[in-house]
């Protein structure tokens, strides 16, 4: 990973995301293999590396009966104190969080905002963030980017998992996909997106035999109901639109599928490919 850059980590559920975040902070140890996290061994001074780390868990537990400000001053006092309480008090108002509510009272998306307030507050060299947006809403997650983009404008690198592709797009200078614990692909998310898997709805105005259609290189049926059939296509649709021009076709509607319906793809192939 890149100083300075915003990567992307991508992979189905179990793929090893929220391990690998685990082990660059020394929670839970690899089996084999070296870490090193800017620059220092987790498993010889994890205090060290958590001391210049933001870091926000998929699954934050807090005490309930503590406020907010409560929950973020002892994080404060674990941090030696070094946090500017006004800084505090900027990200919980552009984050519209009420510091002097109780955890308990809180919704899942407030306890998602006091998680990043928490990992941004001490301005890190590096954040570690573990679905960021769960929780929220639209606005407020297009808050949480412009957030982002200026802990990186001001030097931090923000490494961060998503399965919410306008995230990963609108944020990822690169993105890494993570298959059983294996980086398979780094690409930057509009080539992931470019790598193009195109779901396309077609209706005739009469039955037809569709045939010739799927058995074009990088075209397969996905569903066919009465003169309607949507096939899904790799890479160029220019051979599926010449092929249609011999049919009555009525209608068409093409589908740019998501870059986590891509990346399923990837990993489909992947097994199809070892066995």
């Amino acid at each position: 990973m890149k100083c300075g850059e915003i990567l992307g980590f991508l992979g189905p559920n179990g793929a090893g995301k929220t391990t690998t975040i685990r082990c660059l902070l020394d929670l839970i140890r690899p089996q084999a293999g070296t870490v090193r996290v800017l620059g220092i061994d987790p498993r010889k001074d994890p205090v060290a590396v958590r001391s210049r780390v933001g870091y926000l868990p998929g699954e934050l537990n807090l005490e309930g009966n503590l406020t907010v400000e409560g929950v973020l001053r002892y994080f404060n006092d674990l941090r030696g104190r070094r946090v500017e309480w006004g800084y505090v008090r900027q990200l919980a108002s552009r984050l519209d969080l009420n510091l002097s509510i109780p955890i308990k009272n809180l919704s899942k998306g407030n306890k998602q905002k006091v998680g990043l307030v928490q990992a941004l507050m001490a301005r890190p060299e590096l954040l570690l963030l573990d679905e960021p947006t769960s929780g929220l809403d639209p606005l407020m997650q297009q808050e949480v980017y412009r957030l982002l983009r200026e802990a990186q404008a001001n030097g931090a690198t923000v490494f961060f998992s998503s399965h919410v592709i306008s995230e990963v797009e609108a944020l990822a200078d690169r993105v890494a996909i993570i298959r059983e614990g294996v980086i398979v692909e780094e690409v930057e998310p509009g080539s992931l997106t470019d790598l193009s898997l195109r779901r396309i709805r077609v209706r005739f105005r009469e039955p037809v035999d569709v045939k010739p259609l799927v058995e074009l290189d990088g075209v397969s049926l996905v569903a066919r109901d009465g003169r309607e059939v949507t096939v899904q296509v790799e890479g160029e649709v220019d051979r599926l639109i010449k092929a249609l021009a011999a049919f009555p076709v009525s209608d068409i509607q093409t589908q740019h599928l998501s870059l986590e319906e891509v990346f399923l793809a990837y990993y489909r192939v992947g097994e199809k490919e070892e066995r």
